[in-house]
């Protein structure tokens, strides 16, 4: 499933430094407010909220952090490359490189279930994560994101 419905080009981040996970979910609220025009702060604070009930590091060196917030009315999404892997306490322990950052309205409940999931299925899948560990612009993450499954092959 294609993703073009809820990330854009300008919301892929082809090198993205940072030190650690919380910089990180600072430097995606911040870039997230910058596109939707929410505020930066409730953004962060509500990505943080989840983070401690989990982490969203889902393994294979990637992490979907995600929310709900009461001002959003459509999906929207982040996607950026990290230059250098960070420790995000993932489930299997290894460090993440790649971020996909889901934000959702307040009441998608299933809607946001079918994201994440669809994400996570996309990003798992190697020859997908291969090719977004290796593109380096921006124009090319979009369009891995973003290519037909069939494509993806």
């Amino acid at each position: 499933m294609p993703l073009h419905d809820i990330v854009s080009p300008g919301g892929i981040i082809p090198a993205l430094k940072v030190n650690g996970k919380k910089q990180a979910i600072q430097e995606l609220a911040a870039r997230a407010a910058e596109l939707s025009g929410l505020n930066e702060r409730v953004i962060f604070d509500t990505l943080q909220q989840r983070e401690k009930l989990g982490s969203t590091g889902i393994g294979h060196g990637i992490a979907i952090p995600h929310g709900k917030l009461a001002k959003l009315d459509r999906m929207f999404g982040l996607f950026a490359r990290l230059e250098r892997p960070i420790d995000f306490e993932s489930l299997d322990g290894q460090p993440v490189d790649l971020i996909f950052l889901l934000l959702s309205p307040e009441g998608a409940g299933a809607d946001h279930l079918k994201a994440l999931a669809r994400v996570a299925r996309l990003l798992r899948d190697p020859d997908v994560a291969h090719k977004l560990r290796e593109s380096r612009d921006a124009d090319a993450l979009y369009a891995v994101l973003t290519m037909t499954p069939s494509a993806a092959a």
